[in-house]
């Protein structure tokens, strides 16, 4: 099985990953005009206006031009489920069914099987534009892209030598820290956990509902209170098909957990408007009640077509929604156990959704808020984790045969990283340009 990885190394060097963007690469307006199709009309400008807010911004809604970019390049011929979106920014806190804080990926609109260096370049390049939003100096910053690299290549090492069931599991807790030598955010993993903890769907309930006046059933129920235009309320057409969508949702869920979500009644749907690469598509929450005065908020996402799969071999997908949801069961150490797909019928089109919980302890450690000498340890975890979560689809013995002896490839990705980061820096400013003489519309939350 190593021996597999070293022949491949043969045939294509590590030293191969540091090169330049693809020349002919989508031009940025064009990318996002392409980007922006088939998404709702009036939340396009907020879109645009989050993606000029700062190149790393800019980068976190724009996957498939690095996807063009990097399908430019020479592969290693090994292939994981990807992230397809391993930015910085996507590694982040959530609960287990038992309520225990973990740290893993957490965004898999993207995800789609590839060539895992895709991912960890992409990790690098994001590390270097979080830090000079944070106003680390180019150093820290080549420091932080180095050090994921090398961290994702040690911890392969270590998974190949372990049991298979140790593996599978490994690095889902705060012991990633000491594991990944990232001691220095001990305090910021803590403080973000005590955060998360709190980020719930109670939370979300005391929030953003209020208690739906005269009802006389005895039983507790709310309505979403309208926060344009992050959060607004929906028709009865799009209730209904909500409704209809939850109902086939269930079936997608593992037979225990059917029983669990059949407990609880709807009490309200609202549409709201989500992230920065995801702005313009369908959301909803959906507010549901459950023993007393218990509310669950689920969140049903639209699911598009990963923006990586022009630059990949055709593979049929049957449900933009059950893509999503079995990457993130490929890769997650564990995943929400309320996590399913759906299709929802909306102004006439068929549309495939997920269906997760909204707000189970979720949370996370901003990147670019970190100080400067933080962000290699950062670098260093996110490495780790990426590196486990590849090694649930490709075996570590193999990457590690590839990675072996590998220390030009720490050098080779964080070079690539520091030029991509300029090179986003040049893509951003030309965003900005272009709303500045009125080629683009651009608003603000």
């Amino acid at each position: 099985m190593r021996n597999r990885g070293r022949e491949l190394r043969e045939c294509v060097p590590v030293r191969v990953r540091d090169r330049a963007a693809a020349a002919d690469r989508p031009a940025v307006l064009d990318f996002i005009e392409a980007s922006n199709r088939g998404r709702l009309d009036h939340l396009i400008p907020l879109r645009i206006g989050r993606m000029a807010a700062s190149p790393f911004s800019f980068f976190r809604g724009a996957a498939g031009l690095m996807a063009a970019d990097l399908a430019a390049g020479p592969v290693s011929g090994l292939d994981a489920q990807l992230c397809g979106d391993a930015h910085a920014a996507n590694f982040g806190f959530y609960g287990t069914s038992r309520g225990k804080i973990v740290m893993d990926i957490n965004d898999f609109d993207e995800t789609v099987r590839g060539p895992w260096e895709w991912d960890l370049e992409r990790l690098a390049a994001s590390l270097v534009l979080a830090g000079r939003e944070g106003d680390a100096d180019a150093d820290n910053c080549l420091d932080a892209a180095r050090d994921a690299v090398q961290s994702y290549r040690a911890t392969i090492a270590e998974l190949a030598e372990q049991p298979f069931l140790s593996s599978w599991t490994a690095l889902a807790d705060e012991s990633a820290l000491g594991q990944a030598s990232a001691d220095a955010l001990l305090d910021d993993f803590r403080e973000a956990a005590k955060k998360a903890r709190k980020n719930t769907s109670a939370k979300v309930a005391r929030k953003w509902t209020e208690h739906l006046e005269g009802h006389e059933t005895g039983i507790v129920k709310r309505k979403f209170v309208p926060d344009p235009p992050i959060l607004t309320t929906v028709d009865a057409a799009v209730t209904d098909a909500v409704i209809d969508g939850l109902t086939a949702y269930v079936g997608t869920l593992r037979e225990s957990r059917r029983l669990l979500i059949s407990r609880y009644s709807l009490s309200d749907i609202a549409f709201r408007v989500v992230g920065t690469g995801s702005v313009g598509l369908h959301s909803y929450l959906a507010l549901l009640h459950g023993n007393g005065d218990e509310a669950l908020v689920l969140q049903l996402k639209q699911a598009t077509p990963s923006t990586l799969t022009p630059y990949l071999p055709p593979v049929p997908t049957r449900h933009e929604g059950e893509r999503i949801v079995q990457g993130a069961r490929a890769v997650q150490a564990e995943t929400d156990i309320l996590l399913g797909w759906t299709t929802l019928r909306v102004n006439g089109r068929e549309l495939p959704f997920i269906v997760r919980q909204f707000r189970n302890l979720k949370g996370g450690i901003d990147p670019s808020a970190l100080d400067a000498d933080h962000l290699d340890d950062y670098g260093r975890l996110a490495g780790a984790l990426l590196a486990r979560a590849h090694a649930r689809s490709v075996d570590p013995r193999l990457l590690a045969g590839y990675l072996e002896d590998g220390e030009a490839l720490d050098e080779a990705v964080a070079r690539f990283a520091v030029r991509y980061a300029d090179r986003t820096e040049a893509d951003h400013a030309e965003l900005v340009a272009a709303v500045k003489d009125g080629r683009l519309t651009a608003a603000t939350d």
